[in-house]
């Protein structure tokens, strides 16, 4: 799986320019996921439901399916690589876009917004390789301006296109 995370601090528009890329890579023909990492515990199901009652009994995985959706749990052991895990959900995929997940061992590209207030986290790490902003950010690296979403676009299908399978 092909994956880009787009990383920065709370409010800094990470959702609303994913939204905007997802939209753009669409109107271009290319297939892109995405995935929303959240560093707390949720609880993606409802106890109670019968989906519920049949993750707890054992079912591994267990789907929900609707008219217009289909819902795939599958157990988390927090040692292995979740990622992995679900990387055949986005074999057709172009690229992946995750919201977030600092941490993970992937290029990182961070939106930033000097109104909010908050350091630039491409000034504090190593593993960031660019900024969205239209801003000045503290940091030597590539710049992508926030309103430039055609070039947002173009530099990430190059990105991917120099990452290993």
């Amino acid at each position: 799986m092909k994956r880009i995370h787009i990383v920065g601090r709370k409010n800094h528009g990470k959702t609303t320019l994913i939204a905007e890329l997802l939209d753009a890579f669409r109107r271009q023909g290319v297939r892109v996921g995405s995935i929303k990492h959240s560093a707390h515990r949720h609880e993606l199901d409802l106890p109670g439901k019968d989906s519920y009652r049949h993750r707890e009994a054992g079912a591994n995985p267990a789907a929900v399916l609707c008219r217009n959706m289909v819902g795939v749990f599958v157990p988390r052991d927090e040692a292995t690589d979740a990622y992995a895990s679900i990387a055949t959900l986005f074999a057709d995929c172009a690229l992946v876009l995750v919201e977030g997940d600092i941490d993970a061992a992937a290029p990182k590209i961070e939106v930033w917004r000097e109104c909010q207030g908050t350091s630039c986290l491409a000034a504090e790490r190593d593993d960031i390789l660019a900024v969205v902003s239209d801003d000045a950010p503290p940091t030597s690296l590539p710049v992508w301006p926030r309103r430039g979403v055609a070039q947002i676009v173009a530099n990430l299908l190059a990105m991917v296109r120099t990452q290993g399978d």
